[in-house]
């Protein structure tokens, strides 16, 4: 398929590099509206560059389109190009606000596009392990869940870009910026939450209007209870893997980014000796803490390889948008949490 990105730096050159090493998709033009950052990364890969959306969008052989833009302003060009006729992968979060991603689901169906996310994490040989444990049910009952993102972004960070840290375009700070990945993968293993008590802080930045840590205490609505954690204000010279941890009656998995730190069930497998054996590493450095553009692409090539396959097979992709919206509604109960100085917030419709 005939890739286009919308956006530009470094997560838009990230998706570009996805992009080429796909096999049967290549990247056909690039959006900005700064034509010269349009003009940067669409001269690397000799494709169009435009710095006008109608004139990007009306190209009839455009069939897909990547937004890279900061996380508040995904709607605007991703309705844009769901009413162009494109199919649409958006960024995590696929936008910050449950509601406004109900109408981009909306008005996809409405056009009869595919609107998916990018929850590349999801894509890892350990976490497909980690997942195919738990649809087992080889956790028995699950007991505890939690996850944790202490990283570090210094204050040159926040001040780099007018939108880093604003909740109109950052959506909110450490949760829904860094630690989604992380909440997305903890709600993808242990199922939807129940209930959320939190409470959130910026104590290490200045001139932020959103938290650079987060505490949440979360009530599955299978009964396991956890933490939620995520911080920009963790120091670390190597930085700290992002974690999330499973326990339960008959095992318990510890993943630190992309390796086990514990793999541990009371009923032993056959493919259990392998997963120790290859995907078991202690003491590895975290994958983006204190350094993002350190993040590698073949997870985002996987994520839109299986979104380009459900769209040749007319289903809805593992990332879809609906699966992207968990996350996003579980940060926002916790804001809401923690705005109302840590009262109880129900997530059962």
């Amino acid at each position: 398929m005939k890739f286009g990105i919308i956006g530009s730096g470094m997560i838009a050159s990230l998706h570009a590099k996805a992009i080429c090493s796909m096999h049967g998709s290549s990247l056909h033009s690039v959006f900005n509206h700064r034509a010269e950052g349009a003009r940067k990364l669409a001269a690397e890969y000799g494709v169009p560059a435009y710095a006008d959306i109608d004139q990007f969008l009306a190209d009839p052989e455009l069939e897909i389109v990547t937004v890279c833009t900061p996380s508040g302003a995904h709607f605007e060009p991703a309705m844009a190009a769901l009413r162009a006729g494109k199919h649409v992968i958006c960024e995590k979060p696929l936008e910050v606000t449950s509601v406004r991603i109900d109408q981009l689901i909306a008005t996809a169906a409405d056009c009869g596009k595919t609107l998916a996310s990018v929850l590349n994490r999801r894509f890892n040989p350990a976490m497909v392990a980690f997942k195919k444990a738990a649809d087992q049910g080889r956790f028995g009952r699950l007991t505890s869940a939690s996850c944790q993102v202490k990283w570090f972004r210094d204050q040159a960070y926040y001040d780099s870009a007018a939108w880093r840290g604003t909740r109109s375009l950052d959506g909110g700070g450490a949760l829904m910026n860094q630690a989604i990945h992380t909440i997305d993968a903890l709600l993808h293993l242990a199922g939807p939450a129940a209930f959320v008590q939190a409470d959130t802080a910026c104590l290490a930045h200045t001139d932020m209007e959103t938290e650079d840590i987060g505490v949440a205490i979360v009530v599955f609505e299978n009964g396991a209870r956890g933490v939620v954690e995520g911080a920009t204000c963790a120091w670390s010279r190597d930085g700290h893997p992002a974690r999330v941890q499973l326990c339960g009656t008959d095992g318990s998995v510890f993943l630190a980014d992309e390796s086990f730190e514990v793999w541990d069930f009371k009923d032993e497998r056959p493919e259990d000796a392998e997963i120790r054996a290859s995907l078991m590493k202690i003491g590895t450095p975290g994958l983006g803490a204190n350094n993002p553009s350190s993040i590698g692409c073949a997870q985002h090539q996987r994520n839109f390889e299986e979104i380009v396959s459900s769209i040749h097979e007319d289903r809805e992709p593992a990332t879809s948008a609906r699966e992207a919206r968990k996350a996003v509604a579980l940060i926002e109960a916790i804001y809401q949490s923690a705005a109302a100085g840590g009262r109880r917030i129900n997530l059962i419709s």
